[in-house]
């Protein structure tokens, strides 16, 4: 894979910056590589460890998902699987770290991280987030208060110079909130993903999960 992991690309100054197009090229084509995943596969297969470190991006930038050693198979008789196996801190979904059995959720999840990332060209968390102290500058806190207020362009990279299609920086925005929603039945598939992706089903606008929400007003509190 030519172009190495999209990690490199979005958090490292010494690569190229990659466009919007590319961007939204990426964004597809792992939401149809998940769906793959979870829909057509003689068994379902969640890989339980989605995170820019583990897209590898061919010379065309086309991407591939890689790194299936946390992968877990679910039989299509069956809607759960417990396990012990945890992914990477950031990308774990609410239901994984309360211990209960997993659904392809998880993934949506993660994605929906993932999609945060790509939108801004960094990391979620500023280099003083631990697990027990948020700071107001997390990123999908920014993210859901400002699409509410209709300011999206606002978390698009500042290294694309304003260069981006605003209405599919909206569209996956929404998408990246609906996907980390709190309650899994909230999130939507990684098909129905794909399908608003492609312009083929509109989405509402997504509720402050109760998490985030919990996160804003420690902010405030810690601000007044």
């Amino acid at each position: 894979m030519l172009n190495g992991s999209l990690d490199s690309h979005l958090f490292k100054s010494n690569d190229a910056i990659l466009n919007w197009s590319t961007r939204y090229q990426i964004i597809l084509g792992v939401a149809r590589g998940l769906s793959y995943l979870h829909l057509s596969c003689h068994e379902c297969i969640i890989h339980c460890d989605i995170k820019p470190e583990n897209i590898l991006l061919d010379a065309s930038f086309v991407p591939k998902v890689a790194d299936f050693g946390m992968a877990a198979f679910v039989g299509r008789d069956f809607s759960r699987l417990l396990t012990t196996f945890r992914g990477t801190a950031g990308y774990l979904a609410p239901e994984w770290l309360c211990g209960v059995a997993i659904t392809p959720k998880i993934d949506v999840y993660g994605f929906g991280m993932v999609l945060f990332q790509i939108i801004s060209g960094k990391r979620n968390s500023p280099e003083t987030f631990t697990s027990s102290s948020y700071d107001v500058e997390y990123f999908p806190v920014q993210a859901i208060d400002k699409l509410h207020r209709g300011d999206v362009q606002s978390l698009v990279d500042p290294h694309l110079h304003g260069e981006f299609d605003l209405e599919q920086a909206e569209r996956v925005c929404k998408v990246a909130c609906w996907c980390i929603q709190d309650n899994e039945s909230d999130r939507p598939t990684m098909g129905e993903v794909v399908w608003v992706l492609e312009g083929l089903q509109e989405i509402d606008m997504p509720p402050m999960p109760r998490l985030l929400a919990a996160i804003t007003a420690q902010a405030d509190a810690t601000s007044m």
